[in-house]
């Protein structure tokens, strides 16, 4: 008995729909269903055991999602890697203990490589000993060395039971991260299709979603500026979008109220997911609000000293080279700063990413917001630096607009924050960068480490 019957048994009345399009190809359920079952066939001829850690190198290609789906039948523990963190395979491969190595190359080819004999750690032990599937996802790292996330595939699984609204769906979040692995779970349980795009670039992405009528597209704060930013909303019929969801990164008013006023028709969906705990159920109180509901039926929060919790039957086991992030009872200290009001919470900011500048607090997010309004600007970063003085000041780091005006920008940029903020708000220092101010997976990297002059 495998915990993917369900889902396997669903695609019977799903048979002729499109499941997958990849590279102008269209795949059907039909399809998808027998090429699990020969990807399971291989796994079985390569004499890979249950229990065994698989390192699954690819992207959301046909055989990627089969061969993904096939480990969970089989109760491998599945460990996803993207071309994105390349550089760290090796380390992230020693850490999750791999023995085996399934490589999906840019033309859907599969190769396996062995890596060495099984090791044991306790969290995979108890895998080992329910027989159950496991996942392994590793942390973005942005505020340190990543971590290494393990989950059991059973109660990850249980929240897709429930049949609910089909979408054809971008998958922009990454093959290797939770929130894009929930997208694809979502998707297949429910007899959607998955739209990959070759990549993540606003005219590309917005190119497949006018060419394959795409309904649905999961997406970051940062990527729908890049949209607003690159004017590629206007060189594509975008008719067909219902439904818009972001999340990984705080959004800022400004951007989500521009992104509102251009698409009007288009529903905006908060979500809210961390690699500890899974992608909890969510209900923006409007398109144009910041305010959100999150919870459902697996999920219990509260909000402690202005810090949310989180209790999830779907929690990881732990982490493969960390100490355990939960409470005795139970329940996860996200560091997520929030307001509440009801229901419904505001998500400020990373606890850790607060700037205190003389006792008062400074959440990045709410001057970015102000920042992002000024006509000359593409991106900008706001960090703390600390200062003999005050503690720490507030720094901006800030990417214009090509051919804005850079002379006395900075002083432009102070003059505006303090119409809209308070004076501990405004950016003591300012740098003009000419590169990109986010990561691969569209999410903002923090430059407290620069030291920066001021412009």
């Amino acid at each position: 008995m495998s915990p993917l019957d369900f889902l396997l048994e669903r695609w019977g009345s799903y048979s002729r729909q499109d499941a997958i399009i990849w590279n102008g190809e269209t795949y059907s359920y039909t399809w998808l269903t027998e090429r699990v079952a020969a990807s399971e066939t291989f796994i079985q001829q390569e004499k890979i055991q249950p229990g065994s850690v698989v390192i699954l190198e690819g992207d959301f290609s046909p055989n990627s999602i089969a061969f993904f789906l096939a480990l969970i039948k089989v109760h491998c523990i599945i460990v996803p890697l993207t071309s994105a963190t390349r550089r760290n395979h090796n380390e992230f491969a020693e850490i999750a203990l791999g023995e085996v190595s399934i490589q999906v190359d840019d033309h859907d080819r599969v190769s396996v490589a062995r890596l060495g004999a099984r090791r044991g750690h306790p969290l995979y032990e108890i895998l080992r000993t329910a027989n159950h599937p496991g996942l392994v996802v590793f942390s973005s790292g942005s505020t340190g060395k990543s971590k290494a996330a393990v989950h059991d595939f059973v109660p990850l699984l249980e929240k897709f039971r429930p049949i609910r609204r089909s979408f054809r769906t971008l998958t922009f979040l990454l093959f290797d991260h939770l929130g894009g692995l929930n997208t694809l779970l979502y998707i297949l349980s429910n007899g959607g299709c998955v739209v990959t795009v070759a990549a993540r670039t606003p005219d590309k992405v917005l190119e497949a979603v006018e060419r394959w009528r795409v309904e649905l597209m999961p997406t970051s704060p940062t990527f729908l500026n890049l949209i607003l930013l690159s004017g590629a909303y206007e060189r594509y019929d975008l008719s067909s979008i219902r439904l818009v969801t972001y999340g990984t990164e705080p959004m800022s008013e400004s951007t989500l109220k521009r992104f509102c006023r251009l698409l009007p028709n288009v529903e905006m969906l908060q979500t809210y997911g961390l690699s500890e705990i899974g992608v909890m159920r969510s209900k923006s109180k409007s398109s144009d609000s910041l305010w959100v509901k999150i919870g459902g039926e697996e999920f219990q929060t509260r909000v402690v000293d202005g810090l949310l919790e989180v209790k999830a039957k779907s929690a990881m086991l732990g982490y493969l080279n960390a100490p355990s992030p939960f409470t005795p009872d139970g329940w996860l200290i996200t560091g997520d700063s929030v307001e509440v009001d009801g229901e419904y919470v505001r998500i400020l900011g990373r606890k850790s990413e607060l700037i205190n500048v003389g006792g008062e607090k400074v959440y990045p997010c709410e001057v970015e917001g102000v920042i992002q309004e000024m006509e000359d600007v593409a991106d900008v970063t706001v960090y703390g630096e600390k200062n003999p003085i005050m503690g720490n000041i507030v720094c901006a780091r800030v990417r214009l607009k090509e051919g804005a005006e850079r002379d006395k920008f900075a002083a432009r940029l102070k003059q505006y924050c303090r119409q809209k903020l308070n004076e501990f708000k405004v950016p003591v220092r300012v740098e003009l960068a000419e590169s990109n101010l986010h990561s691969e997976r569209f999410k903002k990297e923090r430059a407290s480490n620069l030291t920066l002059a001021e412009e």
